[in-house]
């Protein structure tokens, strides 16, 4: 078997160092992430159906182009269209093209985690003469918040894996170098299973720190 294990066990230090710059993109888009298909989730719930048709399209819209397209839109069209655009880093591209992309989904996710509490506790609330807000503040949220942790949990794997897009705008994270390892070494086995199981090492990080919370959050429900 031809597989340079001293070769494959040098990458690792060389693309732990772009950790840093991938967990970046992926919580920055996240954060992004979260607020927008927060705000979509409300449209979907508008009393205005032009509110609602909006929710509908933009949620159509980002799911149904790919995110490499996005990326691409967001930091080689726009500033043709609006030059205040110009010169906007690649970073913050990445991060607005995937923090879009994502909250397409993270808006599904959060409407079907409201629809799932049952609707007796609203009806309870409203029987109480309690305001709507406060309903949904401290009855509807806490428990949709729970019900949307797991598949929040999986749109950020799968965000944290996307950033390896940011490559084709210029960013040097951890598949950009392993990119340029494999092309300066012809080594492209050992260098892409690194890159693989550096990813998969992050994963594993996150869905164990992941199912703390979930544990924790869930205590008082048992």
């Amino acid at each position: 078997m031809n597989f340079d294990w001293k070769y494959f066990i040098d990458a690792f230090p060389a693309l732990a160092k772009y950790i840093p710059v991938t967990l970046l993109l992926a919580v920055l888009a996240m954060a992004l992430a979260i607020i927008l298909g927060g705000l979509i989730t409300l449209l979907q719930f508008s009393h205005y159906r032009p509110l609602r048709w909006f929710a509908a399209v933009y949620v159509s819209f980002f799911r149904g182009m790919p995110a490499l397209v996005q990326l691409f839109l967001i930091y080689y069209g726009l500033p043709q269209l609006f030059p205040i655009f110009k010169g906007l880093p690649a970073l913050m591209a990445t991060v607005i093209g995937l923090g879009f992309k994502q909250s397409a989904y993270l808006s599904e996710v959060f409407r079907a985690a409201v629809n799932s509490v049952d609707k007796g506790q609203v009806e309870a609330g409203w029987a109480l003469h309690i305001k709507s807000f406060k309903i949904f503040r401290y009855v509807v949220l806490p428990q949709a918040f729970i019900n949307a942790l797991p598949a929040t949990g999986n749109t950020f794997v799968g965000l944290l894996k996307e950033t390896s897009l940011a490559f084709t705008l210029g960013i040097t994270e951890i598949f950009a170098e392993g990119k340029m390892l494999a092309g300066d070494s012809f080594k492209y086995f050992e260098t892409y299973l690194a890159v693989g199981l550096t990813y998969w090492a992050l994963i594993i990080v996150y869905s164990w720190a992941q199912s703390g919370v979930e544990r924790l959050l869930t205590r008082p429900y048992r």
